[in-house]
């Protein structure tokens, strides 16, 4: 009777029964939660609360800020700050880590976030997340943007808050992926899915279909197959999904499976991809292998990949196994 666990005592469980997580941690998780919930409500007040519409200033990928991002970024700090659970923060929203101010007490986590993912969808009303990651501080020294660059596998937590008919908080610990709904009424977070598990095979793929012309050919050789339905080599016919909204997307495969990708293409040459390893890449990566699923970044593996900077930008392809591993496949044939 998963509606009978709240997101505490799910915690709890963790922390006593599986010696997963400490009690430093358990609180960063609840209090990130809980800046969630203020976040939401900004969201769904929208017009109605002043929050739509752009800054006009940009942030440090050069991208166009909107008011909710910066209200997200600005509650994500003042929430988890002042708890002692933490070291540091750094956000996709600004250019350094936020070290917390000393008149706090410091703890031994780091804490990643992406705000408000998928804000060019705020205006329109479609669905929008926070994502986060959290490390450890384990380097003994002074913390700094070095302490940050850990490759995924050394996350220890990793979640997102969608924001749309229902507010959900997805969240693994290393220990599988469960989902909390967010009971209005009663302002707690309800398990409404354990042990969450991606299908290996899919029918639906989720692309920008309008880069098609600047692909790699491993990438347009997938597509081309799934597009060519019963007839192709593929045997069966595909469906597209697309947000443009990562949390959105990866919760529709966490759900019912499919594949997403956000891959390298000619644009950009210099780039190795769009999305951010950080902020987005490796907590989905963990939370999608977490559900029995995959994700690389064409070539091998994300939770793998060593980072060199706290902005650092990937090739992303997750969700259901066996296709992720053919357009890995694919990438390593070409190569």
């Amino acid at each position: 009777m998963t509606h009978n666990v709240s997101l505490t005592r799910y915690l709890i469980e963790q922390q006593r029964d599986n010696g997963r997580i400490t009690p430093q941690l358990r609180l960063l998780i609840e209090i990130v939660a809980r800046a969630c919930k203020r976040i939401a409500i900004n969201v769904n007040k929208g017009e109605l609360g002043g929050v739509l519409g752009s800054l006009g200033t940009e942030n440090v990928q050069g991208e166009v800020q909107k008011k909710l991002d910066v209200i997200a970024n600005e509650v994500l700090i003042e929430a988890n700050e002042w708890g002692g659970h933490l070291a540091a923060m750094a956000s996709e929203e600004m250019d350094d880590i936020y070290t917390v101010p000393n008149r706090y007490p410091h703890g031994e986590y780091l804490l990643l976030f992406d705000p408000l993912d998928g804000s060019s969808n705020i205006d329109v009303n479609v669905s929008i997340g926070t994502i986060f990651s959290v490390l450890q501080h384990r380097d003994g020294q002074e913390v700094s943007a070095k302490s940050f660059l850990q490759p995924g596998c050394e996350q220890v937590a990793a979640g997102y808050c969608v924001y749309g008919p229902q507010t959900t908080l997805v969240l693994t610990v290393g220990n599988g992926v469960v989902m909390f709904t967010l009971d209005r009424e009663q302002g707690s977070w309800v398990m409404t899915e354990d042990k969450v598990r991606i299908p290996e095979d899919t029918k639906e793929f989720a692309i920008n279909m309008s880069n098609m012309r600047h692909w790699a050919p491993p990438v347009k050789r997938y597509i081309d197959e799934c597009l060519a339905g019963k007839e192709g080599p593929r045997g069966k016919d595909f469906n597209m999904r697309w947000i443009a909204s990562m949390v959105a997307d990866v919760h529709r495969i966490l759900t019912r499976g499919g594949i997403f990708m956000y891959p390298w293409d000619k644009r950009e040459p210099g780039k190795p991809g769009k999305l951010r390893l950080m902020y987005e890449a490796n907590p989905m990566a963990f939370l999608v292998e977490q559900a029995g699923g995959a994700a690389t970044d064409g070539r091998q593996r994300i939770l793998d990949i060593p980072p060199t900077e706290l902005h650092q930008r990937v090739a992303v392809v997750l969700g259901s196994k066996n296709e992720v591993e053919r357009v890995t496949a694919y990438h390593h044939e070409a190569a």
